[in-house]
């Protein structure tokens, strides 16, 4: 059973938040990012793929998106088109039209190259040290800095 059964939503889903390099796909971020994720849907489709490749701009010039949000498109930031509430399995659609593999754009996520991020997924993943708390991080280094 949960340790508070009654805590808030809003409270519990916060604490998603203090994972580091994890965002969450809640309901809000859902909303958030609704035209960026049906832009990406719409790369399915042969004809779209190819007006998108003719003028990138032109094509998202279309859609609801916000000007925050279509520069991180056009850039291929998908940091931050994930804050910006895409859905990183929409967002492959886009991978997939520039030819890229699921994997090796997750790679650009990462302060990693695509050679080292492989090697990381082979040798297992991420370590869990380090990565567990971005509060107990900041805590860490602070004590860290205090001691020095």
């Amino acid at each position: 059973m949960a340790e508070n059964p009654t805590q808030n939503i809003h409270e519990y889903l916060a604490e998603f938040e203090d994972i580091p390099g994890t965002r969450v796909y809640t309901a809000q971020r859902a909303r958030r990012g609704y035209w960026i994720n049906q832009f990406a849907m719409s790369m399915m489709k042969p004809e779209n793929r190819e007006r998108f490749k003719k003028d990138e701009r032109a094509y998202l010039d279309e859609w609801d998106i916000s000007e925050e949000g279509k520069q991180a498109l056009l850039r291929r930031d998908y940091n931050a088109l994930l804050d910006l509430g895409g859905n990183v399995y929409y967002l492959s659609k886009l991978f997939s039209a520039d030819g890229i593999p699921f994997a090796e754009a997750c790679s650009t996520m990462t302060d990693m190259t695509w050679p080292e991020y492989r090697q990381m997924m082979l040798d297992g993943g991420r370590k869990p040290e380090g990565n567990r708390s971005i509060r107990e991080n900041l805590a860490a280094a602070a004590a860290a800095a205090q001691k020095n």
